[in-house]
């Protein structure tokens, strides 16, 4: 029996030619989280292989009993076309992951079988049944799913090291308690967090044993008493690790030292805008309630370095929110600053009511990257937002104004230098490797 895992290639990780390469890339933990799940008591001999297109081909025919693919919407067209070429060579293909979740009836034109949600439970599930010829053509998760059960550890050694800036990629939970109306988390597993027993994540790491370590999880510190169990778990084992938080950390500064403690090197906070009225348009009104400034002096007081993520074409919005943006990210010395063009996924809110208001303009999945323009925005056009996003990249990863940024920040690392130095030039080189068709005035549908 030959079980094949895919994640097909998208517009940012892309093999032969994607903007990013190795030095900004961690091995995905979703792919060997599945194989480890694979239940091998019915499959036997099992032989497993697993493909990131991101860092390498699929081989052409490539021969296999059961293909999986985890999707998200900007590989979807890959993915549909990678599963109907398999389908055509009579091999089954199962999809899951978000884009499925939140499009189940379009994924199931390209699948034998669909897994909605997280698959801890309906995988293996769907497994025994295809091992019994019984396969059904949906499988989605049940209400009273938890990762609170022994689960196995992932399968981190069917993928090569020497491909990713590190294997040491950790979940402690998954989902978050907000319900911002740009994210894809709450439309498709809802506000409910799912956390992992301390224990089970104390032994991955140690298994793994790196003392460099990155946390996935959309928001570590939704569960504030759980953060704390978590991180008091962190400090004898004396790693470094980075992860992402909403700025809500800025109101629990037991927490944020607690944090600095057990070894927290830098967060990836999501600032959105400076704007209150946009951040009310998309349901994130919290952050509203968080000085930024007084929020990152504190964590650069305590080690930690900033990921601060900006997001352009709110409702608010105007010509002059780039320049904005990338000011106040170089005056206030964040680290790494970041800039996305707000996207409509599919099932979210958001996509909803620009769909209704007439505004999506392409439904072309591989632009859905948030480097690309599918919508109108209210108060400039389609190309003034597009080409007002490259610039507020290159403004923020200029030389001197880059320069200006890192002093304002403090703590000089080579690891900041290095990281800054890959998004320089990701940032001069965007025209270079985002080549999908322009969605301004055009409508593909690739979804069909």
């Amino acid at each position: 029996m030959k079980i094949v895992l895919i994640s097909p290639k998208g517009p940012l990780y892309r093999h032969r030619g994607g903007i990013f390469g190795k030095a900004l890339r961690y091995q995905p933990l979703t792919l060997p989280t599945l194989a480890a799940l694979i239940p091998e008591e019915i499959f036997s001999p099992l032989s497993v292989e697993i493909y990131d297109e991101g860092v390498e081909d699929v081989p052409e025919n490539l021969q296999a009993d059961l293909v999986g693919m985890t999707v998200i919407t900007g590989n979807a067209s890959r993915a549909y076309a990678l599963s109907d070429s398999f389908r055509a060579r009579g091999t089954p293909v199962v999809l899951g992951g978000p884009h499925p979740t939140l499009l189940p009836e379009e994924a199931m034109k390209h699948a034998d079988s669909v897994c909605v949600g997280y698959a801890e439970d309906t995988w293996p599930e769907l497994l025994r049944d295809f091992s019994r010829g019984k396969m059904k053509p949906l499988y989605v998760q049940a209400e009273d799913f938890s990762l609170t059960r022994p689960m196995p550890y992932p399968r981190r050694d069917l993928m090569s090291p020497r491909r990713y800036l590190t294997q040491a990629v950790f979940e402690a939970s998954r989902s978050c308690v907000h319900d911002c109306d740009f994210c894809v988390a709450p439309s498709a597993w809802g506000q409910r967090q799912y956390k992992k027993n301390i224990d089970w994540i104390v032994g991955d790491i140690k298994n793994v044993g790196k003392r460099k370590i990155l946390f996935v999880d959309l928001n570590l510190i939704s569960d504030v008493e759980y953060a704390k169990e978590l991180f008091s778990a962190l400090i004898p084992l004396k790693v470094e690790w980075f992860g992402l938080s909403t700025v809500m950390i800025a109101h629990e500064p037991e927490l944020m030292e607690l944090m600095a403690r057990s070894g927290c090197k830098g967060l990836l906070l999501g600032l959105e805008t400076l704007s209150g009225d946009s951040l009310s348009d998309v349901g994130k009104t919290f952050n509203a309630s968080v000085d930024y400034g007084k929020l990152v002096r504190g964590l650069h007081g305590l080690g930690i370095s900033i990921q601060g993520c900006f997001v352009f074409g709110l409702d608010h919005d105007t010509k002059e929110s780039f320049d904005r943006a990338a000011d106040y990210a170089i005056e206030l010395g964040v680290d790494l600053p970041r800039f996305a063009i707000l996207t409509p996924f599919p099932g979210t809110p958001l996509y909803r009511r620009l769909e209704s208001e007439g505004r999506i303009i392409s439904r072309n999945w591989e632009l859905y990257d948030g480097q690309h323009v599918v919508f109108h925005p209210r108060n400039m056009t389609p190309d003034e937002l597009l080409q007002g996003h490259e610039r507020a990249w290159k403004k923020a990863y200029g030389w001197e104004n880059m320069a200006k940024r890192l002093r304002n920040a403090g703590n000089y690392s080579f690891l900041k230098l290095s990281a800054n130095l890959g998004y320089r030039f990701y940032a001069h080189n965007l025209h270079r490797f985002y080549t999908c068709d322009a969605p301004v005035g055009k409508e593909k549908e690739a979804a069909q």
